[in-house]
């Protein structure tokens, strides 16, 4: 793969001969973590990768799907917000669609929980179909408004 040093390419290999080897779905499998400014190449069990880049979940809070789905539903939007305001209150309304126009800023680099679940439920896919490969996330530059890649590194020998 570009841009990898060869001690990182060997790590890959390592990597992509381990995934191989395994027989059953683990939240132990590998995900790869590239910091390109740092020309970084980590690996972290999958169940540790919300702890180590945890996601934004602020766009899923209760209320703000509650309003949603009423609005989906086809209540209008005035009666929506007190239907809301009634079944969580004011302050807590105000404060979940604050913080969701919050997260709505660059921050989080677009990685969701939306982003992390669909990662694990392709992982555990693809782990199914037999399709030997390791997710990837190519993390976006500090500062900058860029989201996170996620690449799917395949195991050419499998």
């Amino acid at each position: 793969m570009a841009g990898l040093t060869e001690a990182q390419a060997l790590g890959l290999q390592a990597v992509l001969a381990e995934r191989r080897a395994a027989t059953e779905w683990s939240w132990s499998f590998p995900v790869l973590l590239r910091d390109r400014c740092w020309l970084r190449l980590d690996r972290i069990p999958l169940r540790q990768l919300q702890t180590v880049l945890p996601p934004d979940a602020r766009e899923e809070a209760p209320e703000l799907m509650h309003y949603r789905r009423l609005l989906a539903d086809g209540v209008n939007p005035l009666v929506a917000q007190q239907l809301c305001w009634h079944d969580f209150g004011m302050e807590d309304c105000q404060r979940a669609l604050h913080d969701y126009w919050q997260s709505q800023e660059c921050h989080h680099h677009g990685w969701t929980a939306s982003r992390y679940r669909e990662l694990v439920g392709a992982y555990r896919e693809r782990f199914v179909r037999g399709v030997m490969s390791v997710p990837m996330l190519v993390l976006a530059r500090t500062g900058s408004c860029e989201s996170h890649q996620l690449h799917w590194i395949s195991d050419s020998s499998s």
